[in-house]
């Protein structure tokens, strides 16, 4: 069935002249502010979703995933076929999640209030937002580890400020910290300027990385003889079906890393012109782009081994080892700047949206991206990148919420209400307002939550269950999927659901 906005998405409304918002004189101000009203112009196309694919790919942590899959002990074209359907995966999710913000031109948390209820919403808000909290720390960490090795390189002298054991203080040395937050500041600097500034950001910082990379490739072959270049990166150690089981975790790695993203990725399908540039960015983003981003990898990664004498899955160590100045000053800072770009991407533009939703009035979209920042140095994310335990539990449990939240809104758009999204409701306090259910909270939004976020977390902390761990989104989402709609049909009051009926 057609989707059907309101005509919240057309030119009326109040608004400043400079506005892109159309924020209507029947809008609840606590549940609108300019950056969570529809938009008025959406104007992003195909290779600006190609390019956010990109910049979400391109990364330090983006690298070291990719080159671990091929360390599994599989052949390479069972890695490669792994890859594919992990990525046709999230891909086909990532289609899913983008219709409801692209065709109303609202952001993740303003489209869960058609699920959770107006004030519900707050709930994978919050949820969401605490994940790319710690996320955004750990990958400014990654980053700045680029940073450190070109200041020791160019001022050896500060090598005793590296040492936390001479100089520093709660787990980072002093020239950590320097580092750190250097990185911390000109993230910052990027998200305040805004969307736009964001958009051209990752528009030239993915294809960058391609460059840097494919440079580094060839250098590395040619430094190596490509005869010496063994293209699988571990010894054959599965073969036949006890191979299935190791392809299954891979995939199921892949969909995991992108979950996140792919969670809000209406955050950012909500500026998209239409439907079919998402298809097409995402397309061309994630099987295309992540394929050969994979391949450059292995290829780069393999070199290490006959040309510095060992295995390198870090392109910021690879990159510290190479003897020219000027290559490594560019490799570096490519490195850094392609995980600034993530981390703005991922776990910056989220918890804005997110934490603004709970307190529009107060919080708006740069206060709750700065929420984020600051918190993230609290957490000391080196000290949960040091102690591989805790992050494992810490991110799984939180990450264990993400497929439940996920199933619930493709539950509620598509198999509910058939992709009908009556916006101006989404603004109304009104008990008459289709998304106000009962005191703003949607019981069936919740009673599904509870269920089909235990089970997952219970994979992830009970010993015995830990081998379906990797598959805890899977699990939540499809519990949350069925049990969404299963309950809709019972428990959602008879004025909604008449109202998605017609």
């Amino acid at each position: 069935m057609p989707v059907t906005a309101s005509p919240a998405v057309d030119t009326i409304g109040t608004h400043a002249p400079e506005s892109n918002a159309v924020i209507k004189p029947g809008y609840d101000e606590r549940l609108t502010n300019e950056d969570l009203a529809p938009l008025r112009k959406q104007t992003w196309g195909t290779y600006n979703i190609f390019a956010f694919w990109m910049s979400d790919v391109h990364s330090v942590g983006g690298y070291i995933t990719a080159g671990s899959l091929f360390a599994l002990g599989l052949s390479s074209w069972q890695v490669l076929v792994a890859l594919l359907i992990g990525i046709l995966i999230v891909q086909f999710f990532c289609n899913l999640v983008a219709k409801p913000s692209q065709v109303t031109g609202t952001p993740y948390p303003v489209i869960c209030r058609a699920s959770f209820g107006v004030l519900g919403a707050n709930i994978p808000a919050i949820i969401r937002g605490l994940i790319a909290v710690a996320w955004y720390g750990i990958q400014t960490y990654l980053a700045s580890s680029a940073f450190l090795v070109l200041a020791l390189h160019f001022f050896p002298w500060l090598a005793p400020y590296a040492d936390l054991k001479q100089h520093g203080f709660a787990g980072l040395s002093t020239l950590g910290w320097a580092a750190f937050m250097t990185l911390w500041v000109l993230q910052a600097l990027v998200f305040w300027t805004g969307m736009e500034t964001i958009r051209k950001f990752i528009d030239w910082a993915g294809p960058a990385v391609y460059v840097v990379m494919i440079a580094l490739a060839i250098w590395l072959i040619n430094k190596a003889g490509i005869e010496n270049v063994n293209f699988t990166l571990s010894f054959l150690k599965y073969q036949g079906w006890d191979a299935v089981p190791v392809m299954l975790s891979a995939i199921a790695l892949v969909v995991s890393y992108f979950s996140g993203p792919m969670l809000n990725f209406g955050d950012f399908s909500r500026y998209a012109k239409d439907f079919k540039s998402v298809k097409r960015g995402n397309f061309w983003g994630l099987p295309i782009n992540f394929l050969g981003f994979s391949l450059l990898v292995v290829v780069t990664t393999s070199a290490t081994l006959p040309v510095f004498g060992k295995l390198i899955t870090d392109p910021v160590e690879t990159v510290s080892h190479i003897d020219n100045t000027f290559a490594m000053l560019l490799g570096a800072f490519t490195f850094m700047t392609a995980t600034i770009g993530i981390n703005i991407v991922a776990n910056f533009v989220s918890p804005a949206f997110d934490f603004s939703n709970v307190s529009p009035k107060h919080i708006s979209w740069r206060t709750g991206g700065m929420i984020a920042a600051v918190a993230s140095i609290f957490i000391t994310p080196w000290n949960l990148y040091n102690h591989p335990t805790m992050i494992h539990y810490t991110l799984d449990v939180l990450g264990a919420f993400i497929g439940p939240l996920f199933g619930i809104l493709i539950s509620d758009f598509f198999l509910v209400r058939r992709q009908r999204v009556v916006v101006d409701d989404l603004y109304t306090m009104r008990k008459t307002g289709r998304y106000w259910y009962s005191r703003g909270y949607n019981p069936t939004a919740v009673a599904t939550m509870i269920p089909s976020a235990i089970v997952p977390v219970l994979c992830v902390v009970i010993p015995t269950w830990q081998w379906l761990a990797n598959y805890s989104w899977f699990i939540g989402m499809g519990i949350a999927l069925v049990l969404y709609r299963v309950l809709a049909v019972r428990m959602m009051p008879s004025h909604v659901a008449d109202a998605h009926q017609d």
